[in-house]
């Protein structure tokens, strides 16, 4: 592993530099947070402080969004290789890997390729890689079209405008914070072929091997049908995990119900941790 500062926001590890906060008791439990695209670790804003009562909270922004770096279009990487280098260097062993979106699907890939360093697994709105969604992505190719063609300011607002957020722009705050961070996210996606790959070849047809680790499938009752079918087949192939449907919320549940989602995932983490 190579070198890591810790002492100041951004971590050269990997090969590349990582934006990343930690705030808690250092001997408590890790709970590291991954966000979804276009997002960065603002998103969990409205968990920091509840999960840091009981929790070492880890959150940082995934390589290409928010303050990390883009990725080097030459260069290979794995999402979940980073997650674990910020394990590694932060002296983490094991951790509770919570993830919304894209960041699920890095879960997913962390707790596949590294089952030891996964003490339990939250899967919020989660992506599952495999799971067809021809509607969906018929639905967001003009984005990409649109960010090569006309330029991220374009993009970025065809994007928030997208059924995925419909939910969440129902709500002022959620609003406000979304449109914040998509406003700052560089759109490099939109423009680059991203080198990133799964280190889990057929992440969707080895669910049934996430056996040494709980898992908490969280998905909002208004979240497009793509993402609440998704959620009821990790629930139905990862061993022994337990589906919340929140009742009235989107594809952000975390920002647009904070108190609800932080319940939910403290009620099961307490859970794990006494078993």
């Amino acid at each position: 592993m190579e070198e890591a500062d810790i002492g100041g926001e951004l971590i050269d590890l990997n090969g590349t530099r990582l934006h990343v906060e930690v705030v808690g008791d250092d001997d408590a439990t890790a709970v590291v947070y991954l966000h979804g695209f276009s997002l960065d670790s603002r998103m969990w804003d409205g968990q920091v402080s509840a999960f840091a009562k009981h929790f070492r909270v880890v959150r940082y922004d995934l390589r290409g969004f928010g303050s990390s770096n883009v990725p080097d279009v030459d260069t290979v990487y794995r999402h979940s290789d980073d997650a674990i280098a910020v394990l590694d260097a932060l002296d983490i062993d094991r951790a509770v890997i919570v993830g919304l979106s894209m960041g699920g699907a890095v879960a997913l890939d962390v707790a596949l390729a590294h089952p030891g360093r996964v003490q339990a697994l939250v899967l919020a709105a989660s992506i599952l890689p495999g799971f067809e969604t021809p509607g969906f992505d018929a639905r967001v190719r003009p984005i990409w079209r649109a960010g090569r063609n006309e330029g991220v300011q374009t993009a970025r607002q065809m994007w928030l405008e997208n059924e995925l957020f419909a939910t969440s722009n129902d709500h002022p705050a959620t609003r406000e914070r979304l449109r914040a961070m998509v406003g700052d996210y560089s759109g490099w996606h939109w423009s680059n072929r991203d080198p990133g790959v799964w280190a889990t070849a057929d992440i969707r047809a080895e669910l049934d091997r996430i056996t040494t680790t709980s898992t908490l499938v969280v998905v909002g009752q208004r979240d497009i049908e793509e993402m609440r079918l998704a959620a009821e087949e990790l629930h139905r192939e990862i061993p022994n995990a337990r589906l919340t449907v929140m009742p009235g919320l989107g594809h952000l549940p975390n920002m647009e119900d904070a108190a609800a989602f932080n319940a939910s995932v403290i009620d099961f983490l307490a859970g794990v941790q006494s078993s």
